[in-house]
C-alpha cells in the first residue's frame, strides 16, 4: 500500500486528517470551495450530474438547473470534509451536530427479534449519516470497496471501528447472518445494479437498472424494512436524520413493485433538498445494450472503478 500509485491517496487522507479538528463552520467553507473548484474542471462527472438533473427535474428552468448543479458540487465538497468527521471525530462531537428522529421506530422493529433493514439513498451526506446512525444503535454497514486498496482498507476499518461490522455488498451470507441475529443493517440500494436480481425500475420516470434485493432479504429473514434519510441543515446547524416507520405490507409477492415503492419514497426525499443527492452517478444504465445510452461520450466510465456504496 506504500507503492507510488497510492501516494496521492495518502496525501488526500492526510489532508482530511488535518481538516478533522477544525470548527464545523470552517469545514463547510472549505468544502464549498473544493466543490466550486471541482465543478470548473473538465471532468465527465460534471456532465453526468448535469444530464441527470435534466432528466430527473425537467420542470426546472435552465437557470434553476445551473444553480442546482453549482449547489450540488458545493455539497459534494462538504461531503468530502464530512468524511474527516465521520472517520476520526469522537461520538460526542458527532452527536452534538445531529438530531435523530424516529429512533423509536427502529427500537420497535428490533424488539420483534428478526432484525431491521434500513434503506436510504446516495446523498452527499452518506458518510456522516452512517456515522450518526452508529451513535444511536450498533449497525452493520453494507459497502462496495473501490479498486484503490488504500482507500478501501481505510473505509472498511473506519466503518468497523464505529459500527458492528462492515459487510461487502456481495457477502450475502454475512448479511443474512447479521439479520438473523437481530442486527440492524444499513445500505443504499439506489445505484445502478446489473447483476443477478436486477430489474428496470422507474427512477424519476425513467427506467434504471436496480437491485430488488431488499424485498428478497426481507422474505428470507423476516426483517423489518425502514427508511433512513439524512438532511444537512442550513446555516451550519448540523444534521437531521429521519428513521421512518416500518413499511407496511412489505415485502409483497412482487419484488419489482416493492423496489418501485421504495424508489418513490426516495424521490420524494430528494425533492426536499435536491442539491444533496449524488447526481454524478450514472444512474440510468440499462440491463443490456438494447436500452438507451443517456450519457453519450461518458460511456467510457463503464470500465472505471465503482464508487463506494452503502
Amino acid at each position: 500500500m506504500l507503492a507510488p500509485r497510492y501516494w496521492l491517496t495518502w496525501l488526500g487522507l492526510g489532508s482530511l486528517r488535518v481538516i478533522e479538528p477544525l470548527p464545523y463552520k470552517w469545514q463547510l467553507r472549505i468544502g464549498r470551495m473544493i466543490g466550486r473548484l471541482v465543478r470548473l474542471l473538465p471532468l465527465p462527472y460534471v456532465r453526468i450530474a448535469r444530464r441527470n438533473i435534466e432528466m430527473c427535474l425537467p420542470e426546472l428552468s435552465p437557470d434553476a438547473r445551473k444553480t442546482l448543479l453549482k449547489r450540488h458540487f458545493e455539497s459534494l465538497g462538504i461531503g468530502l470534509c464530512e468524511t474527516a468527521v465521520t472517520w476520526w471525530s469522537d461520538d460526542e462531537r458527532v452527536r452534538s451536530l445531529a438530531q435523530v428522529e424516529g429512533l423509536d421506530h427502529l427500537q420497535r422493529a428490533l424488539a420483534r427479534g428478526h432484525g431491521a433493514i434500513l434503506v436510504g439513498g446516495h446523498f452527499t451526506t452518506i458518510e456522516i449519516a452512517t456515522r450518526i446512525l452508529g451513535t444511536v444503535v450498533p449497525i452493520n454497514v453494507l459497502y462496495r470497496p473501490t479498486r484503490n486498496e488504500v482507500l478501501s482498507a481505510v473505509m472498511a476499518s473506519q466503518i468497523a471501528r464505529h459500527g458492528q461490522r462492515a459487510i461487502q455488498y456481495d457477502d450475502i451470507r454475512t448479511l443474512v447472518r447479521a439479520l438473523k441475529h437481530n442486527g440492524a443493517v444499513w445500505y443504499a440500494p439506489d445505484q445502478s445494479y446489473r447483476n443477478k436480481g436486477a430489474a428496470m425500475v422507474p427512477f424519476f420516470g425513467t427506467p434504471a437498472a436496480t437491485t430488488t434485493s431488499t424485498s428478497r432479504l426481507a422474505h428470507m429473514t423476516g426483517a423489518a424494512v425502514l427508511t433512513y434519510f439524512p438532511q444537512r441543515l442550513p446555516d451550519g446547524k448540523g444534521y437531521k436524520v429521519f428513521i421512518g416507520p416500518e413499511l407496511e405490507d412489505f415485502p409483497s409477492d412482487d419484488p419489482v413493485a416493492d423496489t418501485a415503492r421504495f424508489g418513490a419514497l426516495l424521490e420524494a426525499q430528494i425533492r426536499h433538498h435536491p442539491e444533496q443527492y449524488l447526481w454524478m452517478h450514472r444512474r440510468f444504465k440499462g440491463l443490456s445494450a438494447d436500452y438507451p445510452d443517456h450519457y453519450g461520450r461518458d460511456t467510457r466510465l463503464r470500465k472505471r472503478a465503482p464508487v463506494s456504496e452503502r
